[in-house]
């Protein structure tokens, strides 16, 4: 017990240190800092006007009589006395913004990332501009501050005036490459840049010039006395049309130190009159264009993110730097081995090599080799498993020849493998600026360059892979791409799941992300009937936004997107901002096996037609057999992944071609967009990283429900046969209307009117009998209807409501 209490006393002093500022705290420390701040700087101003004056007083601070003449009385010619005269001079002023910038920081709340980097260079710069005034202002002391004056005396009686020269080019060099990223690159770049803006300046001049418009107007007439002549002798019977120019263009050209200028002449056009109903249609669309242009004007374009404005994207800091940082670590003994025994396997065989390079990856490094004239490729290509015995390696692939290069690469896996982050996957510039509608970045090529695609432009992809070789990471990948790079207005996911367990963590950022059927509860759907009901609904959806691009004259979803933002269409009409819709299912041989034609059909439709307008499937299966990926489905997929296989014929049926089988494991995969095959080592994103994310994102203001897909109603959506009201079908009402008005019962007429299956027809039909509205089953002859009129079927609805 006495323990216990001791370990308790100690621990209640460290809870009282932690100091942690109210928000009111922080405004009132933070409006004193600023407005000392604004006090320091008038006091440096004017003490450079008044230091002189003041110099007496300095050591009479206490009598009250004597007043000073800085604007701050005898308390701002102290302070200055000390900061600038003994301090750093006029290198002092940038103390008062180092102040004001932290007591803003303050008051504003703002975190305090990137306050210490300031206050570190802007000590640096009042160092140097300290010294710099010093050593050139000699004569000034005032200008570089006692600091200044002492550092420069003590420098150069050590290396002298040159040496403090070169010391202060050497920090000058320093502050411009560290602080403001200045590289004789970018300089040169610049400077071209320039050259050409105004050489190309001078041409244009150069091309104005070369042509007067006393010239052209010379060309024009000229023309017009070369027309031809009418030689058409009734001329009577022409009908006469009046023209503006002759119907011949003529163009001169100009070759000017290489430049080509073409001058074109106008083209005749024949004035006819257009008829009335034409006249009103343009007329109509000038008044479109105009008021969209003043909506544009007055309000500005339309963005989807104003609802959620103030969302903020994941930061960096949630995904974890696994693995070596400094990059690829190079073994030089294992890269020569390597390579003497790939030279003396190939010469056991009398086959000569003219050169070979090593190119390093994450992963594999690629070994690309030239043999020598008369070599066959076929025969190295036979000998792959030969040069994987003597390297004693696992998944050698040999790819004979490179596509588009002369020479032949072996893929021979590292000792060491390089774990290949996801966080330096979307730091990497090629993410961070790829302009692109849904990019993904996957990881790291052998060269080890990020590798980074538009789901947009595939339009859909297939993974495959045995279990554990990384297909659910890749999966996580797919979406920390796109959650990083793409606002909750503009992209939502549906998430399949059979497994129940891969996608739940995304369950957190539904009503930003997801998308879900309306009478759904959880947006990750698990079930099999769910999962073929929002197939459905996603051709429904499909259907829908078909619709809208027919309405708005547009081809795809980035020009009706274009145009809504520009105010062209109007939402009175049924238009709105469509998001890209993203499928995710993971699992699809499990849905096959269980659900086969059901889900299919729906999905062969969506990857046929729905690229156009933003809907892209993403589909994951371990058995990559042909009754799971059929042939309707590769035809549409001509984007695929290929993880680790356990045989070839897997790897030709996910690939078209071999080396899937080939592959190490642990998210090394094979990419294909229907042309080369690019070997890939996957990013790797954890499960508490991908945590993390969704837990950033879903404690910001969301939207109030999750994006509703259409309602699908089933086929088997049907009821009993009893007059029971509430198990009644959804379109009873209006089916009992139809046959009441057309007066014929019959379960065809439902099917045509109400565009439903013949089950459910004939199901409605059954409910209606039971309702007393039709009769009993005759035959071929239609049912007799008993209600004569709407008025009595209102009466009928209106006795069962009691």
């Amino acid at each position: 017990m006495a323990k216990k209490s001791k370990s308790s006393k100690s621990t209640a002093p460290k809870k009282k240190a932690s100091l942690k500022l109210s928000k009111q705290n922080k405004i009132i420390l933070g409006s004193l800092i600023m407005l000392f701040s604004v006090a320091l700087f008038f006091a440096f101003i004017s003490f450079f006007f008044t230091w002189q004056d003041d110099q007496s007083l300095l050591s009479e601070f206490s009598n009250r009589n004597q007043e000073a003449k800085n604007l701050l009385n005898k308390f701002g010619a102290s302070i200055s006395h000390l900061f600038v005269y003994k301090g750093f001079g006029i290198a002092a002023l940038i103390f008062t913004f180092l102040f004001f910038i932290s007591g803003l920081r303050l008051f504003l709340s703002l975190t305090k990332t990137g306050l210490l980097r300031k206050w570190i260079w802007g000590l640096v710069f009042i160092i140097w501009i300290s010294l710099s005034l010093g050593f050139f202002a000699e004569k000034r002391p005032l200008l570089g501050g006692l600091v200044g004056y002492e550092m420069n005396d003590f420098m150069q009686d050590y290396v002298g005036k040159l040496g403090v020269v070169l010391l202060l080019i050497f920090g000058l060099v320093v502050i411009l490459v560290r602080l403001f990223k200045l590289t004789p690159d970018h300089i040169s770049e610049y400077y071209k840049n320039k050259k050409s803006a105004i050489s190309k300046e001078f041409n244009e001049k150069d091309a104005a010039e070369t042509y007067s418009e006393e010239e052209i107007e010379a060309l024009i007439q000229k023309e017009e006395k070369q027309k031809v002549v009418d030689t058409y002798t009734h001329k009577k019977d022409i009908p006469v049309m009046e023209t503006k120019k002759e119907t011949k263009t003529e163009t001169k050209t100009i070759i000017d130190k290489d430049f080509e200028v073409t001058i074109p002449v106008e083209e005749d056009v024949v004035e006819e009159e257009l008829p009335m109903e034409v006249e009103k249609i343009v007329e109509e669309g000038e008044e479109t264009d105009n008021l969209a242009s003043k909506l544009v004007e007055d309000y500005g374009e339309f963005d989807p993110t104003l609802e959620l404005g103030n969302y903020k994207f994941p930061t960096i800091d949630l995904l974890d730097q696994h693995g070596v940082t400094g990059g690829i670590t190079i073994n030089q003994e294992e890269l020569e081995e390597n390579k003497n025994k790939i030279v003396e396997t190939l010469k056991n065989y009398k086959i000569g090599i003219a050169q070979i390079k090593a190119t390093i990856g994450p992963t594999v490094t690629l070994y690309e080799i030239v043999p020598e004239a008369g070599v066959r490729i076929s025969k190295i290509k036979n000998l792959e498993d030969d040069i994987a015995l003597s390297l004693a390696a696992l998944g050698i692939r040999i790819i004979a020849p490179i596509p588009g290069k002369g020479t032949i690469g072996i893929e021979v896996p590292n000792k060491n493998a390089t774990i290949v982050s996801m966080r330096s996957v979307i730091t990497s510039s090629k993410f961070q600026k790829a302009e692109m509608q849904l990019p993904i970045a996957f990881g790291k090529t052998i060269s080890n360059e990020t590798f980074v695609v538009d789901l947009a432009k595939m339009p859909h992809l297939l993974m495959a892979g045995a279990t554990g070789q990384g297909k659910s990471v890749g999966l996580n990948a797919v979406l920390t791409s796109l959650l990083y790079k793409k606002h909750p207005a503009e992209v939502k996911f549906v998430l399949i799941d059979p497994k129940k367990v891969e996608l739940t963590l995304f369950n957190k950022i539904e009503r930003h992300y997801l998308a879900k059927l309306p009478d759904s509860e959880d947006a990750i759907i698990t079930d099999n009937t769910k999962v073929i009901h929002t197939l459905n609904s996603l051709c429904i959806e499909m259907d829908n936004r078909y619709e809208l691009l027919k309405m708005a004259l547009v081809r795809n979803i980035k020009e009706y997107n274009v145009k809504f933002k520009a105010r062209k269409l109007n939402p009175n009409d049924g238009h709105m901002f469509l998001p890209y819709i993203v499928l995710v299912i993971d699992e699809f041989a499990d849905l096959i096996m269980t659900a086969g034609k059901e889900v299919e059909t729906p999905i062969a439709r969506l990857a046929q037609l729905a690229r156009a307008i933003g809907i892209h499937l993403i589909i994951a299966t371990q058995r990559p057999s042909v009754n799971v990926i059929t042939g309707i489905i590769k035809a549409n997929f001509p984007a695929r992944i290929a993880f680790r296989v356990t045989s070839k014929i897997d790897s030709r049926t996910i690939l078209d071609a071999q080396g899937a089988d080939q592959l190490i494991g642990r998210g090394d995969m094979l990419y294909t967009q229907g042309n080369d095959v690019t070997r890939i080592q996957c990013a790797f994103v954890d499960t508490p990283e991908v945590a993390k994310i969704v837990e950033f994102i879903g404690s910001q203001r969301a939207y109030p429900d999750a994006h509703l897909l259409p309602e699908y109603v089933g086929e088997d959506s049907g009821t009993s046969l009893d007059n029971n009201i509430t198990d009644r079908d959804a379109l009873f009402r209006e089916a009992a209307e139809v046959i009441v008005i057309a007066q014929q019962g019959s379960a065809s007429l439902i099917q045509r009117k109400l565009k439903l299956g013949y089950n459910r027809a004939g199901r409605i039909i059954d409910q209606l009998e039971a309702a007393g509205i039709v009769g009993p089953f005759e035959g071929s002859k239609a049912r007799q209807v008993y209600v004569t009129d709407m008025a009595a079927l209102e009466v009928i609805f209106n006795n069962e409501k009691k």
